[in-house]
């Protein structure tokens, strides 16, 4: 029986049948899903939410030494914070199999930069292997655990937004168990010493050999790097999504060679390959990842000079950059609806924004998350977003250049929610307290990893698996740091959220060290009830001043030059009735 399956859901299912004991991971689009459909698995397979791309990295990486095989995955952005333990991790090799997903996003759909993650395995001297369709997602997870074991090197297992959400038809298998061996102790191979990663160094040198070697021959036997030969004329190189896209737009006579082992390039089955035809095309999303080393092995080929650098490829794109063929169509005479990214009705960030905007000397500097739109109008009311953590550490610059530069006049707030709080902020909380930072520190805890689909976080109470578990305080961390005082407010109470920043600026210019949590639960949390009305508008006491429009609720418009309410939409947070100077809105009773 064949399942209909997206890429992610795919690779889950491809966890359980490769004999994985452990994962890890940091939700991050477009990898979310693939822990996500774990804990059906359960019985057979520990999963679990991290706090972090690098503590899930190191999760993982220690089940692998004890013996396990292991998984974990993030978004691309996120490996650049797993790098740490992943490049020593290519000096020691693995004892169970290590599998470490990237997930990178062409054309950033949910991503603040275009990273093409293919370099890490090239940097880490790492084995990598890449899907191009779901069957396969669910397939070369086993793959990639046989290349972690035989090679004894991690595996970066490469996936793209469209290979992670796109469903085909994937045929199921049977799960095959993977037993540890016993734990012996070796330092030799486990013990990061210099001197052990010096005499380490030739032997990753020397796996890579043998792993070129393997994809010229095994891996073609295995099914990972597939020889289609069509015809002499012209042959493409390509993998991952970009041989769907090719499959379908070149014409039928076209040779292939699709390689699902991209690092290290096969150069021995490009070399013969490419001898088969006349002309090669390579194509690749983004970098010239194989394009440049093919070239600089001698072997004639064409690729970005006709597909360019920037965002992912389609059909359409091929046709019109390779063969000049463009696609006809009809522009149609109804203009779409204007639709900027904006915060729900009723979130629970949309009061500290409302508030912090006022007052034109405040200084945001945010972080990655729903509230990054706090940004944008009407509110304006973000300076700067970088990183996740760079919330507070980003902050702490922008306030000791003030210092330095003799500006009195501006207040810093450093803001982030709290699954990034405990993903990469606490640090930068220490840097504050530690180094006497003029920043307030501002988590505002909607108590779930709101902006990649609701996942939990060591403050929300539940583990992935759904067992209850310890919620860590922000506040009792923010104390035991130093900070004080630490104000709690709900942010929807509007005049308690203003006095709480009044009083956290207070507090900084007495010396003091003050953070605010804002504290209110996201309305689309299953798990809760959630208290929800309606408001409406008097319009006879309305008098067209719009300042309720200042708010930035999708649920507010104006309509016959009154202010309305779309029924639909709101949820009754009453930020609308509580800005309204002449009580035209009001929250309807229940």
């Amino acid at each position: 029986m064949k399942h209909l399956m997206s890429g992610n859901e795919a690779t889950a299912r491809g966890i359980y049948e490769a004999g994985i004991k452990v994962c890890s991971a940091y939700p991050g689009t477009p990898s979310t899903e693939i822990l996500e459909n774990v804990p059906q698995y359960k019985d057979d397979v520990y999963c679990e939410w991290a706090p972090n791309e690098k503590v899930a990295t190191e999760v993982a990486y220690g089940a692998s030494l004890a013996g396990s095989r292991a998984f974990c995955t993030m978004k691309m952005v996120g490996m650049n914070v797993a790098a740490d333990p992943l490049f020593t991790a290519g000096y020691l090799g693995v004892n169970g199999a290590f599998v470490m997903v990237t997930a990178d996003d062409p054309s950033c759909h949910s991503s603040q930069n275009e990273q093409d993650n293919r370099h890490y395995a090239r940097a880490a001297k790492v084995a990598m292997v890449e899907p191009s369709d779901a069957q396969e997602c669910k397939d070369f997870v086993k793959f990639a655990c046989e290349i972690s074991e035989k090679f004894d090197t991690p595996v970066i297992y490469r996936t793209t937004t469209r290979v992670c959400h796109s469903k085909s038809m994937v045929e199921f298998g049977e799960r095959m168990e993977h037993k540890a061996p016993a734990y012996a102790r070796n330092t030799r191979k486990f013990v990061a010493a210099p001197a052990h990663a010096y005499l380490n160094h030739p032997m990753v040198e020397d796996r890579l050999k043998k792993l070129e070697a393997f994809g010229n021959t095994e891996a073609v036997e295995m099914g990972l790097n597939k020889v289609e030969m069509n015809g002499a004329k012209v042959g493409v190189i390509t993998a991952s999504v970009s041989y769907e896209y090719a499959k379908e737009v070149f014409p039928a006579d076209t040779s292939f060679l699709k390689l699902g082992l991209t690092y290290p390039l096969p150069m021995g089955l490009i070399r013969d390959f490419a001898s088969k035809v006349e002309k090669l095309y390579v194509i690749e999303e983004l970098d010239p990842f194989m394009e440049n080393q093919i070239k600089a092995a001698g072997i004639e080929c064409v690729g970005k000079e006709l597909t360019g650098l920037c965002y992912e490829l389609n059909t359409e794109l091929l046709r019109e950059r390779i063969f000049g063929v463009k696609t006809s169509s009809k522009v149609s005479d109804v203009a779409p609806a204007k639709r900027p990214p904006a915060l729900c009705p009723g979130c629970p960030h949309r009061g500290f924004f409302y508030t912090l905007s006022l007052n034109k000397n405040y200084v945001v500097t945010g972080d990655i998350g729903c509230y990054t739109l706090g940004f944008a109008p009407p509110l304006n009311c973000m300076d700067v977003c970088l990183c996740m953590g760079g919330g507070f550490t980003a902050g702490m610059g922008v306030s000791k250049s003030f210092e330095r530069e003799g500006v009195t006049d501006k207040v810093v707030f450093g803001v982030m929610g709290d699954s990034t709080f405990f993903h990469s902020g606490m640090t930068g909380a220490a840097e504050i307290v530690y180094n006497k930072g003029k920043v307030i520190p501002c988590v505002l805890d909607n108590r779930i990893t709101g902006m990649t689909g609701h996942q939990d976080n060591p403050g929300s109470g539940y583990t992935l698996m759904g067992e209850p578990t310890v919620m860590i305080s922000v506040e009792k961390v923010l104390e035991a740091y130093g900070f004080a005082p630490v104000f709690t407010v709900d942010p929807q109470d509007l005049d308690a959220m203003k006095k709480a920043a009044d009083d956290a600026v207070a507090a900084l210019r007495e010396g003091k060290q003050p953070a605010i949590v804002t504290r209110r639960p996201c309305l689309l949390i299953k798990r809760m009830k959630h208290d929800i009305g309606m408001c409406t508008v008097n319009t006879d006491k309305c008098r067209s001043c719009k300042k309720c429009l200042k708010v930035g609720c999708p649920a507010i418009s104006m309509e016959n030059g009154k202010a309305c309410i779309d029924r639909t939409q709101c949820v009754g947070c009453t930020v609308c009735a509580q800005v309204c100077p002449f009580g035209a809105i009001e929250k309807e009773a229940k």
